[in-house]
């Protein structure tokens, strides 16, 4: 996405002149602020495309900037924090955060996890079919392709892989899988997952031991690429 956005709220100055770099020179378009309060002003004046937000912030705490953006903010948010503890970044996502990634990373992953929220933020909802490399799914007949092939799915299979499509590229909590698909009642019920990603991978991967569309985030949950992510 040329010429998109950028609002990083990052309290150090240096990472927020490195990131300011870094963005500019691939074509993004940049602003910055050092408090919550600061880019909560900064995203009601002007929204940008995505806003890239660090959780240890001086005057708030960075979930709760989080929470209150996403009363109404609904483009990307990417967490950048030295904060690798599972708690936060599940509670992060769980919050509404596209992504996490824990300083110090690279630039060329961060780039990638942009471009990767920005497509999919650009792409139009409720699409009635869509394409992931060798996969075709069409929401409005509850059909799944695979190399033109129908793959039969049960109805919780289906309703999982559904999820995971109009997420491409998010990360989705175990709770929020759980939550999404079984019910509040089973949010404490991995097995349940567990089992049914290894049918479900069995079924729409090329080997199933090396996953190309679900991606395990250890501790956290699951990514669907549709896309290789460094497109």
């Amino acid at each position: 996405m040329n010429n998109a956005s950028v609002l990083i709220i990052d309290d150090e100055s240096q990472i927020r002149r490195l990131l300011a770099l870094t963005l500019h020179s691939n074509g993004y378009k940049i602003f910055e602020a050092a408090t919550g309060k600061e880019g909560l002003t900064s995203v009601a004046s002007h929204p940008p495309d995505l806003v890239l937000l660090d959780l240890g912030l001086p005057d708030e705490n960075g979930h709760e900037v989080l929470r209150h953006l996403r009363e109404w903010y609904t483009n990307p948010i990417i967490i950048i924090s030295v904060q690798s503890g599972e708690e936060d970044i599940v509670r992060a996502l769980d919050n509404g955060a596209n992504d996490y990634l824990v300083k110090p990373f690279r630039t060329g992953e961060l780039l990638a996890r942009i471009r990767s929220a920005l497509r999919k933020a650009s792409s139009e909802p409720n699409v009635p079919t869509a394409s992931f490399q060798d996969l075709t799914i069409d929401f409005v007949n509850r059909i799944v392709r695979k190399k033109n092939a129908i793959i039969k799915l049960t109805a919780t299979e289906y309703s999982l892989l559904a999820l995971f499509a109009r997420n491409e590229g998010k990360v989705l909590t175990h709770q929020y899988l759980l939550n999404q698909v079984w019910g509040p009642s089973h949010e404490n019920q991995s097995q349940y997952l567990r089992v049914f990603i290894a049918q479900l991978r069995k079924k729409v991967e090329n080997n199933p031991n090396r996953p190309e569309h679900i991606i395990t985030e250890s501790g956290v949950g699951y990514r669907f690429i549709g896309k290789a992510i460094d497109e």
